[in-house]
């Protein structure tokens, strides 16, 4: 099905809901609601880039992991392994969407501290109890399976190989949104600059666009990412998320490895895994502030000072190596609790957050879309129970503890 050019100016001056931000979450809500055969209402999403250049969905590093601390965050990268492998299978079995795969070479958190070993034990036990092929291994253990690592300093490790690793999340994003505007979800490239509200206060009766239309809703969705903070404050409301840098690096070795890397993580703060023939390796910086949504400036400075030298020291076969590329990407951060927000503000009803990823929203955008979808069509969470990311704890201050946040 051939489809129209995306324009700068909705078709109509009212919608059932108002998705701003088209990107990974915008597009999965949207996919989602028009999937859903009780959902029959009119979809506008208003994205700013056509081109999401600089959206965390183009510069992610696209991996998946069910090594969480609690029991939903497990069920909820569960559920995205399993919507990537079975990925035509979801979209209809329409036979041009392709059937992405995900490169299992697992998570290794490496525990140089006690503490830090027992806290993955402990992790283990609940990733376990949730079906996870999770293993908690010895320095022995690891040394026998990759014994490319020095461990002098690491005490235990914990390992999984099923279901954790990388996948092509770009492919998933290209055929929500394709899909969704086959089945008439409008998209257009513009900004929404001022919300108007209620008398009482209590719902988003409108958006304005930065072109001057000014669009009644039913329901508003914030998937502005990055833009979260700003789009919540047009409608009165306070989130604690902010964009924060996170520096990727692409090399290759001299002496490539004769396996794949898993996706390491050193007591360091690096990380480091495969990368198709390369490595990719990354890190957020020393001193770690919020930043302008607009500012991606690299900062070549931690490569040399940071992420080389821990990778080096891990893997001595890393000594000699050539830098590729490098980029500086965004957390939405959430600096309550580095988890996400989703569903409904407490007193404005109908605006819906899906927010505050902190670099989890690639492998948890599939839950996170099928239950938002759910949520507005039914009133109520029906198959995972994303409760816990309500704001309500955000209007408490009461964090949802995660202790396994990269």
């Amino acid at each position: 099905m051939a489809l129209t050019p995306i324009e700068t100016t909705p078709k109509k001056r009212s919608y059932d809901v108002v998705i701003i931000g088209g990107a990974m979450l915008g597009s999965s809500v949207a996919w989602f609601l028009s999937n859903n055969p009780d959902f029959t209402g009119m979809i506008l999403v208003v994205e700013r880039d056509p081109t999401y250049q600089f959206a965390a969905t183009s510069l992610t590093n696209s991996c998946i992991r069910q090594q969480f601390s609690t029991e939903i965050n497990v069920r909820i990268s569960q559920y995205g392994a399993q919507f990537v492998k079975n990925f035509q299978s979801h979209m209809g079995g329409d036979p041009r969407v392709p059937r992405p795969t995900l490169h299992s070479f697992g998570y290794l958190y490496l525990a140089d501290t006690q503490a830090f070993a027992d806290a993955l034990r402990a992790a283990q036990t609940v990733q376990a109890a949730c079906g996870a092929a999770t293993r908690h291994m010895t320095r022995d253990e690891i040394a026998g399976a990759y014994p490319f690592y020095r461990l002098d300093d690491i005490i235990a490790g914990n390992h999984n190989l099923v279901d954790e690793g990388y996948f092509d999340g770009a492919t998933l994003f290209d055929w929500w949104k394709r899909l969704a505007r086959e089945r008439g979800v409008e998209y257009c490239t513009n900004q929404v600059v001022a919300m108007t509200l209620n008398a009482a206060g209590t719902r988003v009766d409108s958006v304005t666009l930065q072109s001057g239309e000014v669009i009644a809703c039913g329901t508003l969705v914030n998937a502005s990412g990055t833009r979260a903070a700003a789009t919540c404050r047009m409608a009165g409301i306070a989130i604690p998320v902010e964009p924060r840098k996170r520096f990727t690096f692409i090399f290759a070795a001299e002496k490539p490895l004769d396996r794949d890397l898993p996706l390491t993580i050193d007591p360091s703060g690096v990380h480091c895994r495969t990368d198709g023939a390369y490595y990719m390796a990354g890190c957020p910086p020393e001193v770690d502030p919020a930043v302008d949504p607009d500012d991606f400036a690299m900062d070549h400075d931690i490569w040399q000072e940071k992420v080389w030298p821990a990778v080096a020291a891990r893997i001595p076969q890393f000594e000699a190596v050539k830098l590729i590329n490098a980029w500086a990407g965004h957390y939405d951060y959430n600096t309550l609790d580095q988890n996400a927000i989703i569903g409904p503000h407490t007193q404005v009803a109908n605006f819906m957050f899906v927010n505050g990823f902190s670099g989890h929203g690639f492998q948890q955008a599939p839950a996170m879309g099928r239950g938002l979808s759910e949520l507005i069509t039914y009133g109520r969470f029906r198959t995972l129970d994303l409760s816990a990311f309500g704001y309500g704890r955000i209007a408490r201050g009461e964090p949802f503890l995660e202790a396994a946040i990269i």
